[in-house]
């Protein structure tokens, strides 16, 4: 049958592609077990030797604090910072507010009590936003001349320490550009959804970031939680507004200046995970559609640069990852046609061809992140009583992953099609640990439409398994289980939260 064959063919296409990239996957974890100790003593030995020139002559510091309606988490913010162990005389620092509420309010009473106690700190207030966060930062070092630049986010919340242990390798040699930490999370026990960002962004941190600075690739700082030099962001072009990503491209323009990247995990910076489906959401899309504005923008220099290969290689599969979104949401579409097909044209031992290239596709994305967790844990080995329910939630993460793929595959081809849209910031409602209720206070992020067809794509998948499972497709039903599980609890939630709120207050 033409419509079975056109269908069969197309989803064993799609799958392939998710192969390619899901197989990466294997590549960032081999290079951080074969690589990783060499890195680590590299990166010893230049701590060890820009120590004693930070504790003879401690540089000057600019710790920028870019906030945007942070009513909840400012103080803070603000309070950690202020506790940082550095001599006062060496530091300055800024809140760059955009905000139109009362934030600006607030940071100005703690402000006071700081600047009381010999901190050099000050607000600076825009009302235009432009050029959104990048702008903000931009403006920020403009009226500075310290040559090293901090940075957090509003909800992070640094340790005192975090100068006096990321300074060393930036001292140790000039052409070293950035530091970044690894992020910690506040409230990681807080529900599912914070428990399943936490083993994301771990897998992130640990396998993507920790993979390719062993392999001595390009990677990006974060946003926050890293120190730059500041002839690095200058010898880039500055920070530059025309990307949702204004911190990985900035990344990729000084690494093709020669500019050094430093990854060290063992210092981490705590912050919030964001507790609403929405948020989280909305989180993900700006992070996608960045990501291939940023490609669009450098991949074609990276490519045609004198780079070696495994380094534009690399740079390819990082800048293009969210390209899995999009296919995804086609497999998913493909899935209960497929099974309708095998079964009207009786080749319902074809499924069994499903098994090794979903293992690829993504049984490789559970070792990824499974394998991280374990690196996690040979530097909090605190958490080893968490191991089983961190290993438990591993398929929800990749269950959320596919659920959020119709969200995350729209902002994609926005960033393919060069769409400018505004940078949404993440709402933060000062959670920490398991405790506190966000349900009714502002900064709500609307849900819009994909909700429904997320839940509607649920309940057909789940109808799907089962139906697998009656007709003697039983190959198909564990996978078909993980889709229609992901899509009814991102959907589900995202209804939920949109019916129970108050109305909602775009967090933008």
């Amino acid at each position: 049958m033409p419509f079975a064959d056109a269908v069969l063919t197309a989803y064993f296409v799609v799958l392939l592609l998710l192969s390619v990239y899901g197989s990466h996957r294997y590549v960032l974890v081999y290079r951080l077990s074969r690589y990783a100790a060499r890195s680590a003593a590299s990166a010893e030995r230049l701590r060890v030797r820009g120590a004693p020139l930070l504790e003879s002559d401690p540089p000057r510091v600019l710790i920028q604090l870019p906030v945007f309606n942070e009513r909840y988490v400012v103080e803070r913010l603000i309070r950690a910072v202020a506790a940082l162990d550095y001599p006062r005389s060496r530091l300055s620092v800024q809140v760059l507010d955009d905000s139109t509420d009362d934030t600006g309010r607030i940071a100005d009473r703690v402000l006071e009590e700081c600047a009381a106690a010999g901190l050099d700190i000050r607000r600076i207030h825009r009302t235009d936003r432009r050029g959104f966060k990048a702008g903000a930062l931009q403006v920020g070092l403009d009226v500075s001349d310290a040559p090293f630049v901090a940075i957090f986010d509003a909800d992070f919340v640094p340790e005192p320490d975090f100068l006096h242990r990321t300074l060393p390798y930036l001292l140790a040699d000039e052409r070293t550009g950035l530091v970044q930490a690894r992020w910690d999370h506040l409230n990681r026990d807080y529900s599912l959804l914070t428990d399943v960002q936490a083993i994301l962004l771990d897998g992130h941190f640990m396998a993507e970031h920790g993979g390719r600075h062993v392999a001595g690739c390009f990677f990006n700082f974060n946003g926050t939680a890293g120190i730059w030099r500041r002839a690095a962001i200058e010898d880039a072009g500055g920070w530059e507004g025309d990307t949702l990503t204004e911190d990985l491209d900035l990344s990729y323009r000084a690494q093709l200046r020669s500019w050094k990247f430093v990854f060290v995990p063992e210092i981490a910076a705590p912050a919030e995970l964001p507790v609403s489906m929405n948020a989280f959401k909305a989180q993900q899309r700006r992070w996608a559609q960045g990501s291939l504005q940023t490609a669009r923008k450098l991949l074609p220099q990276i490519l045609a640069s004198p780079l070696p290969l495994r380094v534009r290689a690399e740079a390819f599969f990082h800048l293009t990852s969210n390209l899995a979104y999009p296919l995804m949401a086609v497999l998913s579409l493909l899935m209960t046609p497929v099974l309708f097909a095998r079964v009207s044209t009786g080749l319902r031992e074809m499924a069994l061809l499903d098994i090794p290239i979903f293992a690829a596709a993504t049984l490789s994305v559970v070792s990824f992140y499974a394998f991280s967790q374990s690196r996690l844990l040979r530097l909090q080995p605190e958490g080893r009583q968490s191991l089983w329910r961190r290993a438990r939630n591993i398929p929800a993460a990749l269950a959320v992953g596919i659920g959020i793929s119709f969200s995350n595959a729209s902002a994609v081809l926005s960033g393919i099609l060069g769409r400018r849209t505004p940078f949404v910031r993440t709402p933060k409602y000062g959670i920490a640990g398991t405790g506190g209720r966000w349900g009714q206070k502002t900064y709500r992020m609307p849900a819009g439409a994909l909700p429904a067809l997320e839940f509607g794509l649920g309940l057909v998948m789940a109808g799907a398994t089962f139906y697998a499972v009656v007709e003697g497709v039983a190959a198909s039903a564990p996978f078909l289980l993980l889709f229609a599980a992901g899509y009814l609890y991102v959907g589900g939630r995202s209804l939920l939260e949109a019916r129970r709120a108050a109305p909602p207050q775009v967090a933008e």
